[in-house]
């Protein structure tokens, strides 16, 4: 892949997970839960980015944390009412955004998992 999305500094990243998140706890690992880690996902993969300040409560990108942010990283929005997963209409070139996004996240932070699909609560 492309160096232009390469970390400054090395991360070692654990190998990525396959394990099932269920919307509700995805929802807890906002940043504002004692003892849950701060997760974003996108495009139904979910990526730890606990430790990073942009994420926490306040910041820049808390409105990314807990949720599925696929279309408002794919938009370059930071309204909270864009932070959802539906990201298959958009125009390619917000694709191309969003694609840019995932490469990024996953070359700096560890893959939890995947969105669980039904009524999962996990």
């Amino acid at each position: 892949m492309s160096g232009k999305f390469e970390p400054k500094q090395k991360v070692d990243l654990d190998p990525p997970k396959d394990d099932p998140i269920g919307l509700e706890y995805l929802s807890k690992c906002d940043g504002t839960h004692e003892g849950y880690p701060t997760y974003v996902a996108i495009k139904g993969t979910v990526f730890d980015v606990t430790g990073n300040k942009a994420y926490e409560p306040g910041a820049s990108y808390s409105v990314f944390a807990g949720k599925d942010a696929s279309r408002a990283l794919a938009q370059s929005s930071l309204k909270k009412e864009e932070c959802r997963p539906e990201w298959e209409d958009l125009k390619p070139e917000h694709k191309k955004v969003l694609d840019d996004w995932f490469t990024f996240f996953s070359k700096r932070y560890n893959i939890k998992g995947k969105i669980a699909t039904g009524d999962s609560n996990l």
